[in-house]
């Protein structure tokens, strides 16, 4: 790919800015919940605004409190996502893998991180700012909803999920 190569100081995660996109990326993109639905050239022009990010294994990609104003696309690796108990002790809640999308609540909500994500495997992202959400408003306003609405059925996917966990948690519970 295009582009000049920066080293993150914070995260040590290198980042490269999107100029050219491979037909598979944009395959492996479209088939992404985050993705899904859009045109050609919509794609396009999310992908210009994308930032490549790769992270070593036992890094962390957000901190749990910290604020946050972008969502990440994971292209390869394998990342788990953490909560930190009033104890202090952490908890695993999910695993992600190539496909899955992350950091979308802050883009909505505009909240702080409400969980940790660190490194399992060798990692590569695909960042998106709530600027360039916001830049995708103003010039594809099609794309914006369809975006908005991918996050919104994803979000929905996710408190279902929640919902069966907590309801067999439950189950649980009253047959002991």
């Amino acid at each position: 790919m295009l582009g000049r190569v920066a080293c993150c100081l914070a995260r040590r995660a290198y980042t490269v800015p999107m100029a050219v996109s491979s037909p598979e990326l944009k395959v492996f993109l479209l088939a992404t919940p985050f993705f899904g639905g859009l045109t050609d050239a919509s794609l396009d022009l999310l992908i210009s605004m994308l930032v490549e990010r790769s992270f070593a294994a036992g890094e962390t990609v957000v901190a749990e409190g910290e604020p946050g104003r972008s969502l990440f696309v994971v292209y390869s690796g394998q990342l788990a996502v953490n909560k930190q108990t009033e104890s202090g002790q952490s908890f695993r809640m999910s695993n992600l893998e190539p496909g899955d999308f992350f950091g979308e609540m802050t883009l909505i909500e505009m909240q702080n991180r409400s969980a940790t994500v660190v490194v399992e495997t060798p990692t590569v992202l695909y960042e998106l700012t709530t600027q360039n959400l916001y830049a995708c408003y103003k010039a594809d306003i099609h794309a914006y909803v369809i975006v908005m609405q991918n996050i919104s059925r994803e979000l929905c996917r996710r408190l279902r999920r929640a919902d069966d966990r907590f309801a067999k948690s439950l189950m649980l519970k009253a047959e002991k």
